[in-house]
């Protein structure tokens, strides 16, 4: 018997460790409440605090107006980058984003991304909390980003709310 429940809880271990990450089917950015929401089969299963552009409130209308987009995007490539750690980007802007900004004679601009925090000996992370101080992207703790970029594949859909 105890040969067996040896090989029964060894088995459970390696099949839990082999275990594949869940399937993620979109990410949902709540910008009011800088919330981001990784969900996997209709169940949020991580949540992050999240920082946004320096003028949070409404759509990223042209480049430079330091606002976060909001509507559906996707993550269609991902950066190790020497200024923001790892950075997973959005394919801002959309058709609809493109064609409004024409409209109006203005650029939307570009390079929205998912990104960690500055490596800065100047302004530590902890410098960030709580501040939104990107230039549009949406920002998270180092900690948190690598995490992400460790379960979000690459063609996730990524929803941005007001």
């Amino acid at each position: 018997m105890s040969r067996w429940l040896a090989a029964l809880l060894f088995g459970l271990f390696a099949a839990n460790c082999l275990a594949t990450p869940p399937a993620i089917d979109q990410l949902l950015i709540h910008k009011h409440e800088r919330r981001l929401e990784v969900i996997s089969h209709g169940q949020v299963i991580r949540q992050y605090r999240i920082a946004l552009g320096k003028q949070p409130v409404g759509h990223k209308q042209e480049r430079g107006d330091d606002r976060t987009p909001e509507g559906i995007y996707s993550i269609d490539w991902r950066h190790r980058s020497p200024s923001y750690n790892l950075s997973l980007h959005l394919d801002y802007p959309n058709l609809k984003d493109r064609a409004d900004a024409w409209k109006r004679g203005a650029d939307p601009g570009s390079m929205i991304m998912i990104h960690g925090t500055p490596v800065d000996e100047e302004y530590p992370e902890w410098f960030f909390t709580g501040l939104d101080w990107t230039n549009g992207c949406i920002a998270l703790d180092n900690r948190s980003m690598r995490e992400l970029w460790d379960l979000v594949p690459d063609g996730t859909l990524v929803e941005i709310r007001p």
